[in-house]
């Protein structure tokens, strides 16, 4: 008699984390940027729709790089994040760290570091989450805690990046209890479908900038 196959744990979505600013930045680059170049295009003289043409081909791709495309997605298993020029994948085994100081990295095992472009610090925005929790300090200064405290209130103004720091931390902490998930290695693949473009672009830049 065969013994029942044990259940197997639930597979739970990506978590997803981006930029807002980023997104909504890149969006209005994209148009401000297509909205002069196809002028360009379409009213230049000369070798001027080319140059347009040459720069558009050099500008999209990384105003894409930089604004729309770095994201993190972590789930219990891993974390892949997807900077400009990269994509890099580690299973939270090989995670030893995460923080966020100037920017937000993480760091493995073996001595490796890496930047989590989706993640930006906002310095700005740390100070004056460290000026209310000083002054919550000054009004209640033997650290009690008031029963009529909201508590979203904290939470919400607290740094974003802090804030989704302590989340992956978290999931690193958890993936650390349990097992090595079988199949699960790291990985870093080159973007070469914004490399390319862009430096195409700017080669083709510089020849008719030279021919003139």
């Amino acid at each position: 008699m065969t013994s029942p196959t044990p259940p197997s744990e639930p597979t739970y979505a990506d978590r997803t984390f981006r930029s807002p600013a980023g997104l909504i930045g890149g969006v209005l680059l994209l148009v401000l940027v297509g909205w002069i170049g196809v002028d360009a295009v379409i009213q230049g003289e000369g070798s001027v729709p080319w140059l347009a043409l040459a720069a558009l081909l050099t500008v999209v791709p990384l105003v894409v790089a930089f604004t729309l495309r770095p994201v993190v997605s972590a789930n219990e298993q891993r974390i892949r994040i997807r900077n400009p020029f990269r994509t890099i994948t580690l299973p939270w085994t090989d995670v030893e760290d995460v923080r966020a100081g100037y920017s937000s990295e993480i760091f493995t095992h073996d001595g490796g570091k890496y930047q989590l472009w989706a993640i930006p610090v906002s310095l700005r925005q740390r100070k004056k989450v460290a000026r209310h929790q000083s002054r919550q300090a000054a009004d209640d200064p033997y650290g009690r805690t008031s029963a009529s405290a909201d508590v979203r209130d904290t939470k919400a103004r607290a740094a974003i990046a802090d804030q989704t720091m302590h989340d992956l931390r978290q999931l690193a902490e958890h993936a650390g209890d349990k097992p090595a998930t079988e199949g699960a290695v790291a990985s870093v693949r080159w973007a070469y479908e914004v490399i390319a473009p862009a430096v195409v672009g700017a080669v083709l830049l510089v020849v008719l900038l030279i021919v003139g």
